[in-house]
C-alpha cells in the first residue's frame, strides 16, 4: 500500500512538473514585442480615438459652440483644439512641420469637420509611432527650454489629449448628456 502511494505521488508529481515546464517553454517560445513600451501606448492611444471620437459624436452639432463660461473654449474649439494639438505633438517628435493648419479664430466649428479633423489626428500620430524605435525614445527634439524626448513628448500628448477630452465630457454633462462610457 505504501509502494502504491508513493507511485501515485511520484506520477503526480512528475505531471505537475511536466505542465508548469510546458507553460513555461510555451511563456519563453512566445514571440515578444522589440517595442513594448511603443506598442502598449498605441493600445492605449487607439482606445483614447475612440473615446474622443464617441465625446466629439455625443454633443449635438446645434450645441457645438456652447461654453459654460465667456472665459472657456466652446465644445468645437475643444475638439479643434484637441486635434491641432495632436497634429503638433506629433509632427515635433517627427521633426517636421504640423500638416494641421492654424484654425480660423472665432470661426464657427462645424461637427462633422471637427469630428474629422479629430479622427484625422489620432491616424498621424499612430502613423508617427508606428515609425518609432523603442531605442530612440530618447532622442531629443527641439531647442533650448523647448527640447523634449520623444517619449515625453508621446506622454505629453496623451495627457494633453486627456485634460481636454475630459473638460468636453463636463461640457456634455452641463449638456444633460451622458458622456461615452470609457472602455479599457
Amino acid at each position: 500500500m505504501k509502494i502504491l502511494m508513493v507511485r501515485v505521488l511520484g506520477c503526480a508529481l512528475s505531471v505537475c512538473i511536466c505542465i508548469q515546464t510546458a507553460a513555461v517553454m510555451a511563456q519563453n517560445s512566445a514571440p515578444r514585442s522589440s517595442r513594448p513600451f511603443i506598442d502598449a501606448f498605441q493600445s492605449h492611444w487607439a482606445t483614447a480615438k475612440g473615446l474622443a471620437l464617441a465625446v466629439a459624436d455625443a454633443m449635438p452639432a446645434e450645441d457645438y459652440s456652447f461654453k459654460p463660461v465667456p472665459a472657456q473654449m466652446s465644445f468645437g474649439e475643444q475638439m479643434v483644439h484637441i486635434a491641432q494639438a495632436n497634429f503638433g505633438y506629433c509632427a515635433f517628435i517627427a521633426d517636421t512641420k504640423s500638416p494641421y493648419g492654424e484654425p480660423v479664430k472665432n470661426a464657427k466649428v462645424e461637427k462633422a469637420a471637427a469630428i474629422k479633423d479629430l479622427g484625422g489626428s489620432f491616424d498621424y500620430c499612430s502613423k508617427v509611432f508606428d515609425g518609432l524605435e523603442e531605442s530612440k525614445l530618447s532622442q531629443m527634439h527641439g531647442e533650448g527650454k523647448g527640447r523634449f524626448s520623444t517619449m515625453d513628448v508621446m506622454l505629453g500628448v496623451m495627457i494633453h489629449m486627456t485634460h481636454h477630452r475630459g473638460q468636453a465630457e463636463v461640457y456634455l454633462r452641463l449638456k444633460g448628456i451622458t458622456p461615452p462610457e470609457y472602455k479599457w
